[in-house]
């Protein structure tokens, strides 16, 4: 899966932005991501998985059907005036652009003691799986970890977070 993953991986530009359509384009990529992301916390046990919008919306449902669970979305900006609905509303911490977000879930879709599996396709900051942590202890659901494909963070943030993912930021620059 990594030689996979590193092979269809590109970056462009004087900044390296990262290009990760090679990895949605391929059968044999898309087929595995789930299995492969939640067997970095086999054993854990989760009940459900929660991802963030929009890329957490692609690999959140495949890491569900790995693990035989259900999925929550995690939006930007959801109202409950708008869709007349409680939801949990936390900011996060400055993000990799130095942006402050308002991450939310439906208030229904976290149960007390409901185990849950965080899922993204890149963790530079963490401030999107911080902000997901505290919603998931707003919900009284229990924190079990955080995946991605890509952890590029530097610090404690990975061990407070049980962050685990195939790569490592440094091996793609």
């Amino acid at each position: 899966m990594r030689g996979r993953l590193l092979a269809s991986y590109e970056s462009y530009g004087e900044k390296r932005v990262a290009d990760m359509t090679g990895w949605w384009g391929r059968a044999d990529v898309l087929s595995d991501l789930g299995p492969a992301l939640a067997g970095l916390h086999q054993g854990e046990r989760p009940t459900t998985v929660m991802g963030p919008e929009s890329m957490g919306f692609l690999l959140g449902p495949l890491v569900a059907i790995a693990t035989g669970t259900g999925f929550v979305q995690m939006r930007k900006d959801m109202p409950e005036d708008q869709i007349a609905d409680q939801v949990l509303v936390r900011n996060t911490p400055p993000d990799y652009n130095n942006r402050t977000l308002r991450w939310s879930v439906r208030r229904r879709n976290l149960r007390t003691g409901q185990r849950v599996l965080f899922v993204d396709d890149w963790v530079e900051t963490a401030a999107t799986a911080q902000t997901a942590r505290r919603l998931v202890e707003a919900g009284n659901a229990v924190w079990v970890g955080a995946v991605a494909i890509v952890d590029a963070t530097e610090g404690q943030e990975r061990r407070d977070l049980g962050l685990r993912s195939l790569l490592r930021g440094r091996e793609l620059w």
